[in-house]
């Protein structure tokens, strides 16, 4: 199956694609790359998860925010793409968690991003490298915001 049929089967909701709220695309495509801005947890009626992990949020619901920011961004590739298909592979996730500095578990968290992409585009290619990391706050108070690299379909 392709990128569409995987995530079809999956039975998720695309939130709306954000629009910007600053000075920058949402995504760009340079050469066979897209780089795509950092997103928020968008929910299917446009509003956005909030909370502090470790604070408002544990770490399993931190960890489906980190889902919901993937499917925000493969909400912007499907407007911007017109198809997930267009993506060949994840090349790189950032993952910024809104954490206490107590808190530890951010890789934990970003998974739930990770783990949508590989469901989306396998074990091969949906699998990148990636970083997760802890800041202070986030705008809005969201709980994770993430940025990705793609490679586009030959």
């Amino acid at each position: 199956m392709n990128a569409a049929e995987n995530f079809a089967v999956l039975g998720l909701v695309l939130p709306p694609p954000p629009a910007p709220k600053g000075v920058y695309k949402p995504l760009l495509i340079v050469d066979k790359f897209v780089y795509v801005s950092g997103h928020g947890p968008v929910l299917p009626d446009g509003s956005l998860l909030h909370g502090k992990a470790g604070m408002d949020v544990n770490a399993d619901g931190a960890k489906l925010a980190a889902q919901q920011v993937g499917l925000t961004i493969l909400s912007t590739l499907v407007s911007q793409l017109g198809s997930l298909n267009r993506i060949k592979r994840v090349i790189k996730i950032l993952g910024m968690v809104n954490a206490t500095p107590e808190f530890g578990t951010h890789p934990h968290v970003i998974n739930g991003c990770s783990e949508l992409f590989v469901k989306v585009w396998g074990p091969d290619n949906g699998v990148g490298v990636r970083s997760a990391v802890g800041m202070g706050s986030l705008p809005d108070n969201i709980t994770v915001e993430i940025e990705a690299i793609f490679e586009l379909s030959d």
